[in-house]
């Protein structure tokens, strides 16, 4: 097979419709819009639906979003058991682990049970786990 050989596959390529281009275009006088109307005559924005009281309108609305709402990424007591004992866990220790996928905030929940003794650097903490963290030895410090 040479460079001047090469063809696209049987089907691949398709010709752009040229709408409006006489009768015998097959996309002729109407160019595919039908008869009148106002579909036929301009746009339509999205979800207009001929002066009836739209849906997005219609449904019910509930609550907001709070833009200043903090995200923590939340890791359980049964996680931090894969570091080794006396070591010091910091957001990024746990990123480097595959806990969390961002280093920002952190949150320790005491879900599962902590076996080794460990120092615990976290923007927060609940009360079951610092508990739990305490009980095992460990130290927990709010960053």
């Amino acid at each position: 097979m040479k460079l001047h050989e090469l063809t696209p596959s049987e089907g691949s390529r398709f010709s752009r419709r040229r709408i409006g281009r006489g009768d015998s275009s097959g996309q002729g006088k109407t160019s595919g819009r039908g008869q009148k109307g106002q579909k036929a005559r301009g746009k339509v924005r999205v979800g207009f639906e001929g002066g009836q009281i739209a849906l997005y309108r219609r449904i019910p609305k509930r609550g907001f979003t709070n833009i200043n709402r903090k995200e923590y990424a939340v890791v359980n007591l049964d996680g931090l058991n894969r570091f080794d004992d006396g070591a010091e866990v910091t957001p990024e220790s746990l990123k480097e682990a595959g806990l969390v996928k961002k280093s920002s905030a952190v949150k320790v929940l005491g879900n599962g049970k902590l076996n080794k003794k460990l120092t615990v650097k976290a923007s927060k903490f609940s009360a079951t786990a610092v508990a739990a963290i305490e009980a095992a030895g460990g130290k927990t410090e709010v960053i």
